[in-house]
């Protein structure tokens, strides 16, 4: 398949019944320069020349490889708009040109007879409190995926379910490591990976023979998106009807938002965590709140108690978790006053945000700053004691803004007399509450972070020797570990097939059709 090919397929796949009276001009810059083609939509019709005509209403530039990657399947446009491998000047405009088109269909002359299956281990998370337990793993990018490690590490077998050209497309996004994004590599460890068409019938039949052994269904997609696929709640508890069905999303499956687009920041914005994130203007968090503590967090909650109900009661049920409402109890400190009260509290006078000189964040001589929690009395105190103030222990109440302000600048005054590490030497020492505010490269050689193995390391087939954050939960009795690192695109789908019971005929034929993929 060649630049080329994919330009003299345009006119074919043309929908002019979609294009109506539209007209406009597109330039198409490949590989810097070496290849350059014009696209003049008008009357109904699609031409294609090579070379530059007419003045352009967008012009798209990126490398031929990335373009055919995107024609085909292979490569997420989206992913590549926004990682800069495609750039184009009008971006309405484009979305307008590629509406226009049917899907390239590449072709596949692949004899059944030469398809050579190797054989795979059937592997599965050994360890774990969550041993027997099987999940179906329907998510993308960072909520669910997260979730499901979690639950991987956990001991549960965790099959994540990609489509050839429909898989998580956190696998393009940059930067990779050895081929692999090193998002991807982050939260999709201790899985198994089957890469299917289930949207086929072929592809969906093997989906519900999957459904039948399985506990839990976990799926990100906006409400009523698996409906439509066949392989929403009600589709599958016909097959199983203890499964449990686990639905992330950004607003719920009611509500007037319930069919909305939106990201982290759209969450946390309704869920009133960026009001009192900062004194000037709100900014956007280094980290994805509600993402995690709102859809990670959430959507394990949800499967663990789910799956203790139906030890009860024998049934499965739909779970709806909402990263928006999962957000807000986040907040419940900051909501107390006017929820209970009808008051609404500035920032600097809530005690956890500002309203304490004995509880806050302070620059040091170097720079750099310190985090300082001596909340409770005694500890204030002693703090007082050792850095040889005595005289401000009363200072933990205030009677005003002004006073606050003034105890908190003769703090800043002595944190600004000697460099922060000397400050966090102290506060180790002496119990303080006190220490440094570290930089993300700092986490892992922190020897605490090391003791508690917060930080593995893994081997990935290509990618090499990769590092992850740990497991945040310690079992006494059934301690879970991480299995293996993030699997490649298809790599268990031989396995989980043959367990299904596929045939080998069966199994060939769903590869050389496309719908299955293996390594």
């Amino acid at each position: 398949m060649t630049i080329q090919d994919i330009f003299n397929s345009l006119p074919q796949r043309f929908r002019a019944d979609k294009a109506g009276d539209y007209q406009a001009i597109f330039h198409f810059d490949f590989d810097n320069g070496k290849e350059k083609y014009t696209i003049n939509i008008a009357e109904g019709k699609c031409e294609v020349q090579t070379g530059w005509q007419g003045t352009p209403q967008c012009t798209v530039k990126t490398q031929s490889e990335t373009y055919i990657g995107v024609e085909t399947g292979k490569i997420n446009p989206q992913t590549a708009i926004m990682s800069g491998q495609i750039m184009m000047d009008n971006l309405m405009e484009m979305m307008k040109f590629s509406q226009l088109f049917k899907k390239l269909e590449v072709l596949q002359s692949i004899d059944n007879q030469t398809v050579s299956l190797k054989t795979t281990p059937s592997r599965k998370p050994q360890a774990g409190p969550l041993q027997g337990m099987k999940i179906l793993d329907f998510t993308r990018l960072l909520p669910g995926p997260l979730a499901t490690m979690l639950l991987a590490d956990m001991g549960a077998e965790v099959i994540k379910i990609e489509a050839p050209k429909f898989y998580d497309y956190t696998r393009d996004f940059p930067p990779h490591l050895g081929g692999e994004s090193i998002g991807y590599l982050s939260f999709n460890r201790s899985k198994r990976n089957l890469c299917i068409d289930y949207q086929s019938d072929e592809g969906k039949s093997l989906i519900f023979k999957l459904v039948q052994e399985a506990d839990i269904v976990i799926e990100q997609f906006r409400p009523g998106v698996m409906d439509k696929m066949g392989l929403g709640y009600e589709d599958l508890k016909k097959i199983n009807p203890q499964i449990i069905y686990v639905a992330i999303t950004g607003y719920g499956q009611t509500g007037p938002y319930a069919h909305l687009a939106g990201h982290d920041l759209n969450y946390i914005t309704y869920a009133g965590l960026l009001s009192g994130n900062q004194y000037s203007a709100p900014q956007v968090p280094l980290m994805q709140i509600a993402d995690i503590a709102g859809g990670s967090y959430m959507a394990v909650i949800g499967c663990l108690s789910a799956i203790y109900a139906r030890q009860s009661s024998g049934i499965g049920q739909f779970v709806d978790v909402s990263m928006m409402d999962g957000a807000m109890p986040l907040a419940v400190n900051a909501q107390a006053g006017y929820l209970l009260a009808n008051q609404m509290v500035a920032r600097d006078a809530m005690f956890l945000s500002g309203g304490l000189v004995n509880y806050g964040i302070y620059p040091c001589k170097n720079g750099r700053y310190v985090a300082l929690g001596a909340l409770e009395a005694k500890f204030w105190e002693r703090f007082c004691e050792v850095v040889g103030k005595p005289d401000w222990k009363g200072r933990i109440i205030y009677q005003n803004p002004e006073e606050l302000a003034h105890y908190k600048q003769e703090l800043t005054d002595l944190f600004m007399t000697q460099e922060a590490q000397y400050w966090a030497d102290l506060g180790l020492k002496h119990d303080l509450l006190l220490n440094i505010v570290y930089e993300l490269n700092e986490v892992a050689q922190d020897p605490h972070v090391q003791a508690r193995q917060m930080i593995v390391e893994l081997d990935h087939p290509t990618a090499g020797k990769i590092k992850n954050v740990g497991i945040p939960l310690k079992f006494s009795a059934t301690p879970a570990q991480v299995s293996w690192a993030s699997p490649l695109l298809g790599e268990d789908s031989l396995a989980i097939m043959r367990e299904a019971g596929v045939s080998e005929e069966a199994i060939r034929e769903l590869v050389s059709k496309g719908i299955l993929k293996a390594l």
